[in-house]
């Protein structure tokens, strides 16, 4: 039996129970809009209409919609052929668990819905030959457990990421399958689907997604572990105090859990010394202090004052281990300052080594590489200098400066592979990439940057990542291409005036935080996608 639907009302055969309605107009074009729900059957009756074919051709509807042919359900044979539709929705076949044979072919089809075939158990031969579909939903044909034969032959498939299911399946499927090809992209165009080699798709990328706001600003944050916890240690100048955040492993979140007294903070760093919590309370004015935590009374207590006739205006703190020994150091941003070195010793902190002076410094940062224990100290005025670890004199010497980059904000390091490598962050012109040669440093990158008082390199399950900051503009994400040895752009965060990032492992969830002096500080989450999903 063919039944045409161009431009006429379908209508059952007579028997098989009430009418098919109407299908809708649209007033304006005069063109049906989808084939529309049936109407039901009588009260307390099935309809079981005898016929099991259908034919529609040349109908002007443009959408299956769903339920369409559940008033057929003996229906064995459905031909839907040169007809307007581009589009099949989500259980537009329902109700046909008898039906065997369906042809879709030489329509305007772009795309099918996930659940398109969903209840067509007893489906044995589907074709969808010469229709305009570039993607597949995937595992669209799951529902069909008896399908033997699928003509996908004359579409217009785009072999990426969407595809890699359908290699798969096919790889693996009793079906038997017509040779399909790609339509797109150019390195695959031709390609028979089936020859794919699944290596091809790079179908895993990864995205930085807001995880949470902490509602206020800060300077500095710095992660710490104490007595199996995780903490978080912020400077916030703004309400006059280093915060103390504690990580909640049940709500996923972090939590108030303290605050240090601290009018100016510029830098809050936590050490943990033979199993004792001490903070370095770093401020511009009013002195540094250090703190003790007290288990006893489970309170911050002040263990000492830091000089202020050598840390007069503190800029950043770093703290490390050599030879057993604890040790921090604080870049001192004054005129008449000079960054120095601190060392722990049974009960306290004390002056170990005062470094250059009058070079108004902004940032240390401590490299232990080949053995060799070093500071490299940067300054807005001049080159960064080198100092190197000498064991003999328990002291850092200078070793050499850094003269690509005169007037460094921040300097951070990262190793790849056997390299080691310097980043350092300028506020007026590029920031810039140098790689250790030996005996010197050589630059291998240059990023825009203007504005720029923070970076920081991080790695998260085998991807290396570079975070740069701007006064003026929004935060960029870099990933290290392994290949060409640089870093390229990868994603843009919407971080107003950073101060810092800090990369915090919680659990299994991997935390990108972004202190920021003017607005919220923001904590970002490290998530893997899977394109092919």
């Amino acid at each position: 039996m063919r039944l045409s639907l161009n431009d006429m009302p379908v209508a059952l055969p007579r028997g098989c129970g009430p009418p098919t309605p109407r299908l809708q107009r649209n007033p304006g074009t005069q063109k049906h809009r989808g084939i529309p729900h049936p109407e039901a059957p009588p009260e307390g009756g099935v309809c079981m209409c005898p016929c099991t074919d259908r034919t529609l051709v040349s109908a002007a509807f443009s959408e299956i919609q769903d339920g369409a042919f559940s008033h057929l359900p003996l229906l064995q044979f459905l031909l839907l052929n040169s007809n307007k539709f581009t589009l099949i929705g989500d259980n537009a076949f329902t109700g046909l668990s008898h039906l065997q044979y369906l042809f879709i072919e030489n329509n305007d089809i772009w795309a099918l819905s996930k659940f398109t075939f969903r209840g067509l158990k007893s489906l044995t031969h589907l074709s969808l030959a010469n229709n305009n579909l570039q993607t597949l939903p995937r595992d669209i044909f799951r529902p069909l457990d008896i399908l033997n034969d699928l003509d996908l032959r004359g579409n217009s498939l785009n072999c990426d990421c969407k595809v890699k299911w359908l290699v798969e399946w096919l790889a693996h499927t009793n079906t038997t399958v017509a040779p399909i090809y790609c339509a797109s992209p150019p390195r695959f165009q031709e390609h028979k689907v089936q020859d794919l080699p699944l290596r091809e798709f790079d179908c895993i990328t990864t995205d930085f997604v807001l995880y949470q706001t902490l509602s206020f600003p800060a300077v500095s944050a710095e992660p710490f572990l104490y007595s199996s916890d995780l903490y978080l240690a912020l400077a916030q100048p703004g309400v006059s105090a280093c915060t103390i955040l504690k990580w909640d492993y049940v709500e996923r979140q972090l939590r108030d859990y303290d605050r240090i007294p601290a009018p100016s903070a510029v830098h809050c760093k936590p050490m943990v010394v033979d199993s004792q919590l001490y903070v370095v309370v770093a401020q511009l004015f009013g002195g540094s202090y250090i703190y003790h935590w007290d288990p006893n009374t489970t309170r911050f207590t002040k263990l000492q004052d830091i000089d202020p006739q050598r840390v007069r205006k503190p800029n950043d703190l770093e703290a490390f281990r050599i030879d057993g020994d604890w040790y921090f150091a604080v870049a001192d941003s004054s005129k008449a300052g000079a960054t120095s070195l601190y060392r722990w010793h049974q009960n306290g902190f004390y002056s170990h080594q005062a470094l250059h002076p009058w070079h108004r410094d902004t940032d240390v940062e401590f490299v232990d590489g080949e053995g060799k224990p070093r500071l490299i100290v940067s300054s807005s005025s001049q080159a960064p200098v080198i100092y190197q670890w000498s064991r003999t004199q328990k002291q850092f010497v200078a070793q050499g400066e850094v003269t690509q980059v005169p007037d460094a904000q921040a300097v951070k390091h990262f190793r790849a592979g056997r390299d080691s490598y310097l980043c350092l962050s300028r506020y007026i012109g590029d920031s810039k990439i140098l790689r250790w040669e030996g005996t010197r440093f050589s630059e291998v990158q240059a990023l825009p940057s203007r504005g720029s008082l923070a970076l920081q390199p991080f790695l998260v399950g085998g991807r290396r990542y570079l975070a740069l900051g701007s006064d003026f503009s929004f935060t960029q994400i870099y990933q290290w291409d392994e290949g060409r040895q640089k870093f390229v752009r990868f994603q843009e965060l919407a971080v107003q005036a950073p101060r810092a990032f800090c990369y915090m492992p919680a659990g299994d969830a991997q935390l990108l935080l972004a202190p920021s002096f003017k607005g919220q500080t923001l904590v970002y989450r490290h998530v893997v996608v899977d394109l092919s999903a």
